[in-house]
């Protein structure tokens, strides 16, 4: 149902931005909803449309703020065996298998996780979104494997974006990454940014971009005679940036095993195991796994926190390291 929102703003609210102002007002939406509306045109500031989000408000501004009918998905139901962890009426939890996106863009517009949702039960996914994204509150790369929340209703959307622009849900991830960190446990923190030599990519800057925070702990180091030196490392996000871990491993000199994008260049490997040489050229994704996944159930107010294992092609990997010690 369409919304008119209309506010004056308050004398302890001047200077702040307008998005905040809307998303403090209006508890049940998101900022990441209010920005995206704005971008869209329904904002007027003293009967002027305005399409920055970050714009200041002063004591007694008018605000008119228009929340449309959600739109209408017509997306290409795709059959796809989806491993659904949990579901209930507001919510799905699934893990996704490596190779697989999570929405339409550009170059693939039918086999993705919201196709496969769609094929799945396309009367039961949240519309607030981009139309191309019911249900998605938030990804994971394309090759990544691992554990994804997907809302069923707009109220359950709001309510989990809302938890992940406050950072309070968990989220664990285990990965390979060649060499050892040093020191073995620690955060990192710093500025995510595009890079201004690949549109695709992102990189650390020390003034610009997205503040990232990491929190990462080495399990295990692999160093003999017949393997390279690899850690195996779970890292816990406080913030969710774009390729926010691949970003910071390779900032910190230890790139994650089979990544294509953010990946040293490394000395050819010599008196390696073959079994082992093999075993990771063969990984055609990175060493990635969304492993656990942790929040408060928007309806029912409990803490729900979700595991799953390694899958088989990193689990191999793994098991053949341990073989050579």
């Amino acid at each position: 149902m369409e919304k008119d929102i209309n506010l004056i703003v308050k004398n302890e609210e001047k200077n702040l931005r307008v998005d905040i102002l809307i998303n403090k007002r209006e508890g049940s939406i998101s900022r990441t909803r209010v920005k995206n509306l704005i971008l869209k045109g329904k904002l007027k500031l003293n009967d002027q449309i305005i399409k920055n989000s970050s714009k200041k408000v002063s004591v007694g501004d008018k605000i008119n703020f228009r929340i449309p009918e959600p739109e209408i998905t017509s997306l290409k139901p795709y059959e796809f065996a989806l491993e659904i962890i949990y579901e209930d009426k507001d919510l799905l939890i699934i893990n996704k298998p490596a190779g697989i996106i999570m929405h339409p863009g550009a170059g693939n517009f039918d086999k993705t996780i919201v196709n496969a949702l769609m094929y799945y039960d396309k009367d039961s996914l949240s519309n607030i979104g981009d139309e191309l994204r019911p249900g998605i509150v938030h990804r994971i790369d394309k090759n990544t494997s691992g554990l994804v929340v997907i809302a069923k209703n707009n109220e359950c959307h709001e309510n989990l974006s809302k938890q992940f622009s406050n950072h309070t849900i968990i989220r664990e991830y285990q990965l390979l990454i060649w060499g050892k960190l040093r020191p073995t446990t620690g955060r990192i923190e710093t500025f995510i940014t595009r890079s201004s030599k690949n549109r695709q990519l992102m990189e650390v800057s020390s003034s610009k971009g997205k503040k990232a925070i990491t929190n990462y702990k080495t399990l295990e180091i692999f160093e003999n005679q017949k393997t390279p030196t690899l850690s195996l490392v779970e890292c816990k996000l406080e913030t969710g940036r774009t390729h926010q871990i691949r970003v910071h491993m390779n900032y910190k000199g230890n790139s994650l095993v089979g990544d294509d994008k953010y990946k040293k260049k490394f000395k050819k490997l010599k008196n390696v195991d073959l079994e082992i040489q093999n075993s990771i050229n063969k990984l055609n994704r990175q060493f990635l796994h969304a492993k656990t996944l942790g929040f408060i159930h928007p309806r029912t107010k409990k803490e729900m926190i979700f595991s799953s294992l390694l899958p088989q092609d990193l689990n191999n990997v793994l098991k053949m390291l341990r073989n050579t010690e």
